[in-house]
């Protein structure tokens, strides 16, 4: 089965003294490719697209197979031979190829330039040397832009949580709080989810060593021995996090060496496996590719084999009647008791991401057949099950108060035997008439209806809901600005469990009371996810609002993990300060506004393949028969 897939390449790197020929050789190189209009004047020395390098997108389009033989043969500008001047354009992997001929291109002032590869090359470039104080004073001028000075210090800040192995960056510490040093917990710890938005703003910045680095350590990790109870998880679990650590050497002679020490849970509160860290580095891994063009990392056999390992564990057939990840309470970015265990929302939305992130780099041979054909059953199913069942807007919340219940049958409606008593009331006067949202979770006779903001934004990020779904949750956070982001961005979830109901569900956790931390509090860290959703559907404005939201508090409350109360307006009562992933989130949301074209290739887009195929099509049973056909109508939206 071939795989069709898009990458964006970013070979071109311009580094010219000369204004005139970087006017030239820019002119040349992009003249085929008007289409890129907004990087266009980049090239010719305003913004770098990425930060103080100059990148060009060209999207290559290839086969699974076929990949690394395009991206081998990919156009870049290098120097050749003596010529110092970039005036000549090869085709990587082709030696005997000669060179690039561009027709003639008339400058501002009416000369006409010939880049190479005719008899009056030589004349035109003296020409054109002899006019390159002119031609400098007709160029526009590259004007650096003022760094505001909340963004100085949330760089600085990164910067100084960065944990180094053996004297190389290998990712950033949760929290670097100074009040908090005698008594860090495990914040001093790198963690694989934490590091998401920290490795995104190196990234967007052009530093590329840490993300890398970061990639390889924590895949190295995975391999290592996982025991609680001497009883072992599965080979392909990734640690929650890591730390290093300084181990003396034996001989007296007071040498140490530096050891990380990977946490898999068996050190965690409540001692759960963190199931969510496998999938973030995959999404993380496809991110690193597309903005670094590095697809030689991907391809390794260790790294193809990480992957496999990581999905063998997420695929492995159960007694679970449904596509989607069945998993226990506290194993995401909710590591603590709040009622999600079952089917949460969040696992099933980065779980889809990872299996389309996967279905791109995986290499494709006869060893991996199978593994792809897996794949894409499952996005299919996965995709139907959380579109058709997950979804609620105030035409489907008056369709389960209308469920009929106890329906034994293969054409039953409520199928999950949903009880209409289950509708809470607060939902009755919140749902808004304009949009609509995922909830919880789902299992038989149970719906949870709280919204989770994470799961919900990164199933409008990678394309699991439909068009239509993804703009009706934004219409929905709009809607309810006053409940969701308020004084700071973004609830984590909505609303709080409260009285009886949060003594029962948390065990009455003293860290999760109602309107803090996990159970109704404000993460400011949010905020990249909110972005990114918000360019990929066409509402920056959005992202705009909350990020100047943000931007009133952060700097001034020192960086909190997280915010307390109904509108988020007091620093959360145990939150730590300098939290990292609130610095980057920060930092990712401001890069990604100004450079939107970015956010596509961190993103996914609807893919009609997937809604076509189904497994239940390949069955010829009678006794099989597959809800997509009654609903193909609302999946295809």
């Amino acid at each position: 089965m071939m795989i069709s897939i898009m990458r964006p390449c970013y070979r071109l790197v311009f580094g010219f003294t000369s204004a005139a020929r970087r006017h030239r050789v820019a002119a040349a190189v992009i003249h085929p490719f008007r289409r890129f209009d907004a990087s266009y004047s980049r090239l010719l020395g305003r913004r770098p697209l990425v930060g103080n390098l100059r990148h060009f997108p060209f999207p290559c389009t290839a086969s699974a197979s076929t990949g690394s033989y395009v991206r081998r043969h990919s156009t870049s500008v290098e120097t050749v031979g003596e010529n110092k001047g970039f005036e000549r354009v090869y085709v990587q992997g082709m030696a005997a190829v000669k060179p690039l001929v561009v027709d003639p291109i008339p400058l501002d002032g009416g000369t006409v330039v010939n880049n190479g590869g005719s008899d009056g090359a030589k004349a035109a470039a003296a020409a054109a040397e002899e006019e390159e104080e002119e031609v400098e004073m007709e160029l526009p001028i590259a004007v650096e832009k003022e760094v505001p000075e909340i963004e100085k210090e949330a760089w600085r800040l990164l910067r100084n949580a960065v944990v180094n192995y053996c004297g190389n960056p290998v990712g950033t510490v949760a929290a670097n709080d100074p009040a908090a040093n005698a008594s860090p917990l495990n914040y001093d710890q790198v963690f694989i989810r934490d590091f998401v938005p920290s490795a995104l703003a190196f990234l967007l910045k052009g530093e590329f060593e840490i993300v890398r680095n970061f990639l390889l350590h924590t895949l190295q990790l995975q391999s290592w021995e996982k025991t609680v109870d001497c009883y072992s998880p599965g080979q392909g679990l990734m640690p929650a996090s890591f730390k290093v650590r300084s181990v003396p050497l034996g001989g007296g002679n007071e040498a140490f060496e530096e050891v990380l020490d990977p946490d898999f849970g068996e050190a965690a509160i409540g001692r759960v496996a963190p199931v969510d860290s496998g999938l973030w580095w995959i999404i993380l891994l496809r991110a690193y590719g597309k903005i670094t063009c590095d697809y030689a990392l991907q391809e390794r056999i260790d790294v193809q084999t990480g992957i496999k390992l990581i999905l063998n564990l997420c695929l492995t057939d159960g007694f679970d009647m449904f596509p989607s990840l069945l998993v226990t309470d506290g194993s995401c970015m909710i590591d603590r008791r709040m009622g999600i265990h079952g089917h949460p929302l969040e696992i099933q939305a980065l779980f889809y991401s990872a299996l389309r992130c996967s279905r791109e780099m995986i290499t494709v041979n006869d060893g991996s057949k199978n593994l792809v054909r897996a794949i894409n059953n499952r996005l299919s199913a996965l995709s139907f099950h959380i579109r058709e069942y997950y979804w609620v807007d105030m035409k489907k919340i008056n369709e389960i108060y209308r469920y009929k219940t106890e329906e034994y049958s293969q054409d039953a409606i409520n199928k999950f035997n949903i009880y209409p008593e289950q509708i809470p009331a607060w939902l009755v006067d919140w749902i808004p008439e304009r949009g609509g949202y995922l909830i919880g979770n789902l299992q038989p006779a149970h719906m949870d209806f709280r919204f989770f903001s994470l799961g919900n934004l990164w199933a409008i990020i990678s394309s699991l809901t439909t068009p239509k779904q993804a703009e009706g949750i934004l219409n929905l956070i709009e809607e309810k600005w006053d409940s969701i982001v308020a004084d700071m961005p973004l609830k984590i979830c909505y609303p709080a469990l409260e009285y009886e109901e949060w003594r029962i569900i948390t065990g009455s956790d003293p860290k999760n009371t109602p309107w803090s931390y996990h159970n109704g509090g404000s993460w400011p860290t949010l905020l990249w996810q909110f972005t990114l959703a918000c360019i990929k559907m066409g509402r920056p404005d959005l992202a705009r609002k909350a990020v100047a939201v943000a931007e009133k508090s952060l700097s001034k409350d020192k960086w909190p993990e997280y915010y307390d109360t109904r509108t988020g307006r007091f620093i959360g009562k145990q939150s730590r300060l300098y939290q990292t992933w609130t610095i980057a989130g920060f930092l990712t949301s401001k890069m990604l506004l100004e450079n939107p074209e970015m956010a596509s290739i961190l993103t996914c887009e609807e893919d009609l393949e997937l809604l076509e195929g189904c497994a239940c099509l390949l069955n010829k049973s009678a006794r099989v028969k597959c809800s997509r056909l009654a609903a193909r109508s609302q999946v295809l939206i």
